[in-house]
């Protein structure tokens, strides 16, 4: 196989997501070098303290590896447990967040952090808990969330 600079990236990525202090940016999926391969690569990049806020992916798994810094990364898992499974990783490290679990990532160092993450699906989706929840269209009424957060 001959590698050719559609299986390269430079630089950070196209068009960054701002999320809480932390810039997303996304290779692109119909880059010849990822299309149709089942998967996607992400790079995060953390302002000291920046989060990544609770999410999911609907159609992937997600493999992060620390590539600058310390974050704190964790899961919730299904019902009826809803356990916070959750570790402190440092430059280096790599954590796995199983598909469609809400997962979330925080700097906890005073420096910048950086990950990369890769996810089992060309087309993963992702759902902002708080987006979702608090900012649909149209809202969901408060009498149903307030019963749902009692």
């Amino acid at each position: 196989m001959q590698i050719t600079s559609e299986w390269r990236w430079s630089g950070k990525g196209n068009e960054p997501l701002s999320q809480a202090h932390s810039k997303i940016s996304v290779a692109d999926p119909a880059s010849p070098g990822l299309n149709t391969l089942g998967i996607s690569l992400v790079r995060v990049d953390y302002a000291p303290w920046g989060i990544n806020p609770p999410h999911t992916h609907p159609r992937a798994t997600e493999i992060l590896k620390v590539l600058e810094g310390s974050l704190q990364v964790g899961f919730v898992t299904s019902n009826p447990e809803n356990r916070l499974i959750t570790k402190v990783l440092k430059k280096g490290d790599t954590f796995v967040f199983p598909i469609d679990l809400v997962h979330y990532q925080r700097n906890v160092g005073y420096g910048n952090a950086v990950a990369v993450a890769a996810l089992s699906s060309q087309n993963p989706g992702v759902i902002s808990i708080a987006n979702a929840v608090f900012g649909s269209e149209p809202a969901i009424a408060t009498n149903v969330l307030a019963k749902a957060f009692k």
